[in-house]
């Protein structure tokens, strides 16, 4: 199954230290991301704190993960990470885009042609689902997750607490 990602959601995976959730995203889906995507990780990884940590936790298992190029589109509303993610998922038809765009989650969506847009919060879930998590373990990472990310109050992040 192909899961296209965009930076902030690989961001967000990288500063989970609690499980390492970027071996799970591998072992468990084919990654494909945009060369912008990485660029933008580089940037990011340039810092010094916890999201520069997650950002160059990604970049260590960049060797992993398919990059290819992607032409932009000139018009797209959102940055040049999400533009080359949704670009990617619908050229190569993927299973899902993972993306924590959530203030802009219906323009991404609607961006989308037969793909299924998730966020980070979904992901955790469904692989709970999946049992390749256990509830108490996706607490955990939404916690941790939610501390580096400022998630708190995020209505995608309190629909997934519920459900567990």
């Amino acid at each position: 199954m192909t899961l296209v990602a965009d930076t902030s959601a690989l961001v967000s995976l990288g500063c989970a230290t609690d499980r390492p959730l970027l071996d799970l995203l591998v072992s468990e889906y084919e990654v494909s991301l945009p060369e912008i995507v990485v660029e933008e990780l580089r940037e990011i990884a340039a810092y010094d704190d916890d999201q520069a940590r997650g950002a160059r936790a990604v970049l260590d298992r960049i060797d992993d993960i398919a990059t290819c190029p992607v032409p932009l589109e000139s018009d797209f509303p959102l940055d040049d990470g999400e533009n080359g993610a949704v670009v990617l998922a619908n050229d190569r038809a993927a299973s899902m885009l993972l993306c924590d765009e959530f203030n802009k989650v219906g323009l991404v969506h609607a961006s989308l042609d037969d793909v299924k847009l998730v966020t980070t919060p979904k992901l955790l879930l469904v692989l709970e689902a999946n049992g390749v998590l256990s509830a108490s373990e996706v607490i955990r990472l939404l916690d941790e997750i939610s501390e580096v990310r400022s998630w708190d109050g995020n209505s995608y992040v309190e629909r997934v607490r519920n459900r567990l």
